[in-house]
């Protein structure tokens, strides 16, 4: 792809190796799983060897991995998955205001299905504070649901702290780490949780494939009913080439994941020192405790549409706000939780290195992005001052 490419929170390029080992899969052995000829032996095989790398990564134990499409679908299958199955315990759900959309829109349901749920707040860095769950709690609660790192903001919450409030309160607890896992340690050993997101295009592996960790006794719903596959918990005819392809990115993840981390670390903070030097420009999430690919920034007078527009045609392909808003029209509902005015929270741009970005390509957007700032500044109504009132006092500092 001509470009450079700094969405990788958005999603990542095939890794070479797990578009080898996917192959087979559509030529070969293309059978269904259940059969009980070889081409469907082999298929069975390539799953129980990718639910076993899967759990690899996370440490957990391949029966409790449930391969699922996306982390869209794993979410709502732990959301309501758990509610539903523990209603009789109790109808109250407590889920962060960052989460993602379809953690959101899963509590939304619940709420129009009878249970009660309560929103937490987060602080000017997009982090929740333990104390604040453990206050939530009450005799009725009985999942507790904290994402492990934004996509958008990049911020890392402090998860096993929560975990450990949730077990001594004997509730039940989810973390969505789609943005986390594959991209900086996951242990469900050194962590109290008894249910994670994760997905496999967000270390290098296919779409289209995704898992949910479901710890060993934990009593759930399915979401989608019909055979007996993954134990009867997720119906339907198997991905095959996709988990298997998982199941090759989750391996190479664990492997590579340190000379990862340690190679867009500094790019991330480049990015960051370069972009403070530009008047309003403004940081989001966490300065220190965010993932180590990840930069976001909100920009003052300027939309993230009219951003993302300059850069692409510098070649140079960013995200505005989270995927799943950035088509929405209006301002990021993490962005606003944070304490974002909405005229800012309008222009938000991301930009997140992945493996193959380069020391090039960086001091590329470090040179443009200025460039693309102060032409948009020129055209602008709104730093004429003909945008109307604005709260000053709200504007983040640098």
């Amino acid at each position: 792809m001509k470009g450079i490419y700094l969405d990788h929170a958005a999603t990542n390029p095939l890794h070479p190796e797990v578009l080898e080992a996917m192959m087979p899969y559509f030529k070969e052995y293309y059978g269904n799983p259940l059969s009980l000829y070889e081409p469907g032996i082999k298929a069975r095989e390539a799953i129980e060897n990718a639910r076993a790398g899967t759990a690899a990564l996370i440490n957990s134990k391949p029966n409790e991995i449930i391969f699922t499409s996306n982390g869209a679908e794993s979410n709502n299958f732990a959301i309501k998955g758990i509610a539903f199955a523990n209603q009789n315990k109790g109808k109250h759900v407590i889920v962060s205001r960052v989460e993602h959309h379809s953690v959101l829109n899963s509590a939304r349901f619940l709420e129009k299905s009878g249970f009660a749920v309560t929103y937490l707040p987060v602080d000017g860095h997009g982090l929740v504070d333990p104390a604040t769950v453990e206050k939530a709690i009450t005799s009725e609660t009985i999942l507790i649901s904290v994402i492990h790192a934004s996509p958008e903001i990049g911020t890392v919450e402090p998860v096993a702290e929560i975990g450990k409030i949730a077990k001594q309160k004997g509730v039940l607890f989810h973390t969505d780490a789609v943005a986390s896992v594959g991209n900086i340690p996951f242990d469900v050993q050194s962590i109290d949780v008894d249910l994670v997101t994760f997905a496999a295009h967000q270390f290098y592996g296919p779409k289209g494939a995704a898992a949910l960790y479901l710890k060993t006794g934990t009593r759930i719903v399915p979401l989608i009913y019909g055979g007996i596959q993954e134990g009867g918990r997720r119906a339907g005819t198997e991905n095959v080439p996709a988990i298997a392809g998982m199941g090759k990115a989750a391996e190479l993840a664990k492997r590579d994941l340190q000379k990862r981390i340690d190679h867009v670390k500094p790019m991330r903070d480049r990015i960051i020192e370069n972009a403070l030097k530009i008047e309003n420009v403004y940081l989001t999430g966490h300065p220190e405790q965010r993932l180590p690919g990840h930069t976001s920034f909100v920009v003052e007078y300027i939309e993230g549409e009219a951003m993302l527009l300059l850069l692409a045609a510098k070649d140079i392909y960013a995200a505005s706000g989270s995927a799943c808003s950035s088509r929405a029209l209006k301002s990021s509902p993490v962005l606003l939780s944070i304490g974002t005015p909405a005229h800012l929270a309008q222009g938000s741009v991301v930009f997140t290195p992945g493996e193959g970005t380069t020391e090039e390509e960086v001091n590329n957007l470090n040179e443009v992005f200025p460039q693309v700032i102060t032409r948009l500044r020129e055209i602008s109504p709104y730093s004429k001052g003909w945008g109307g009132k604005e709260d000053k006092a709200c504007t983040p500092k640098k």
